[in-house]
């Protein structure tokens, strides 16, 4: 039997079926990220049907996929026959949270707020009933509030001051919290609270100038500012902006 000769212009068989079994991975990855993001809040176990359901998947490939998370701890498989979140998600969960250095997160949206505004950013966290000013970088205007990391003032008094307890208050007030010379005669501050991946508020975050540049440009310039920030750096800390954003 003669073996027909090789095409020289034909892709060779093995670099195909490489990118075939790359692509088949990583649309099951896809898949499998469906199922795990198809649980909501308050759901404790979920049947096979709905889980396909929501996941958009066949019962067959929905099956397979949890099988294996099952395997690796992702979900497990309770008596009644659902499915629930494993512990291992729990694990990654606060593997992320040690990971975390506040300061990687907190200065780039500190960078941004300055290059933004034209005004100095700072990030105050609660010690007891005092904040301390943790970050900070100064407006690049030649004049401006003054400041120094590692400032203490009083809880409760000033927009950070008042942030930090914001939502524990009632009524809760507006976000973000404008002070107009509550600590300083001659300072404005713009702040909002900036919360965890357990719901915890893990500072405030917000700019501060002098108080004859707030006029009303500046204040709808800046607003709309802090309140980004404020959302975005909780996401990066692993936590639910909604409680915040529900208050602007």
């Amino acid at each position: 039997m003669t073996r027909k000769p090789t095409d020289p212009t034909r892709p060779a068989a093995g670099p195909r079926r490489e990118a075939a079994d790359a692509e088949g991975n990583v649309r099951a990855v896809d898949r499998a990220l469906a199922i795990l993001q198809s649980f909501e809040e308050g759901d404790a176990a979920l049947p096979l049907v709905e889980i396909a359901r929501r996941a958009g998947l066949h019962l067959t490939t929905a099956l397979r996929l949890l099988g294996t998370l099952e395997s690796h701890g992702f979900v497990q498989r309770g008596a009644a026959g659902g499915y629930a979140l494993g512990p291992q998600l729990l694990a990654l969960g606060e593997r992320f949270r040690r990971s975390l250095r506040l300061e990687d997160q907190v200065m780039p949206a500190l960078d941004r707020l300055r290059s933004e505004s034209r005004e100095s950013a700072a990030f105050f966290v609660r010690e007891g009933e005092q904040r301390r000013c943790l970050f900070r970088q100064e407006s690049p205007q030649p004049v401006r509030t003054v400041a120094q990391v590692g400032d203490v003032a009083p809880l409760g008094i000033g927009a950070y001051g008042r942030a930090l307890v914001a939502l524990e208050a009632e009524p809760r007030p507006r976000l973000p919290i404008v002070s107009h010379g509550e600590r300083l005669p001659e300072v404005v501050a713009i702040a909002a609270p900036v919360l965890n991946g357990r719901g915890a508020v893990a500072g405030a975050i917000g700019i501060t100038m002098p108080r004859y540049r707030f006029d009303p440009a500046a204040e709808a310039r800046c607003l709309p500012l802090v309140l980004r920030e404020a959302a975005a750096l909780t996401r990066a800390l692993g936590g639910d902006p909604s409680p915040i954003l529900a208050l602007a």
